[in-house]
């Protein structure tokens, strides 16, 4: 006859003493210096600057005042934050103060929309007449005494003035701008603290 003998438990030790085998632990695999780098540039870097880059492309810009042709309002070094986003639900408005690039220049520009499209503008002894009549102009700003032909805009074109009237490169040198020049509003004067004021 043949004797039958019970199957050995895989899990149990073979020293005889019938405890079952631990199975192998395996330590986990710490990532290098460099995937630790990397993993961090993915998760808090890139969106980071992917926001940073679409508030800068679509919503608002900081930008420096240089110069002096939006005196007394405006002077030089001053930090300023540029809506962008309103001017795709509206037009600019008059009064508004608005960052520009003129195709022509290197450097962005601060001016104060004067004349809308459609208008005629013209300028007598320094006093600014928008289709014949005198624009009431309540914000302070240097009236200088020049004189400007009347000038028609067309149905994009803006008339821009410096505040600074006798220190200012605007639509009186380079004519009037189209609307695809406009980058923005001013919407906040951030710096310095102490001047902080929104418009």
């Amino acid at each position: 006859m043949y004797e039958l003998k019970p199957l050995t438990d895989v899990n149990k030790r073979d020293d005889g003493s019938g405890a079952p085998e631990q199975p192998e632990r395996l330590e986990p695999k710490r990532p290098s210096f460099i995937q630790v780098i990397l993993q961090e540039i993915v998760q808090v870097v890139l969106p980071a600057l992917l926001l940073a880059l679409t508030v800068h492309l679509f919503l608002a810009q900081a930008t420096v005042v240089f110069g002096q042709s939006m005196e007394p309002n405006l002077s030089a070094r001053q930090r300023l934050i540029i809506d962008k986003i309103s001017y795709r639900f509206h037009s600019p408005n008059r009064d508004d103060i608005i960052v520009l690039k003129v195709p022509q220049m290197d450097e962005l520009l601060v001016k104060r929309i004067v004349g809308l499209p459609g208008e005629t503008v013209e300028i007598r002894n320094g006093l600014v007449y928008i289709n014949g009549q005198q624009l009431p102009e309540l914000f302070p700003h240097d009236e200088s005494n020049q004189n400007m032909a009347l000038t028609t805009l067309g149905p994009l074109d803006y008339f821009v003035l410096g505040d600074n009237r006798g220190n200012s490169n605007d639509s009186r040198v380079f004519g009037p701008i189209k609307r695809g020049y406009i980058l923005g509003r001013v919407w906040l004067r951030y710096w310095p603290l102490d001047q902080l004021k929104y418009f």
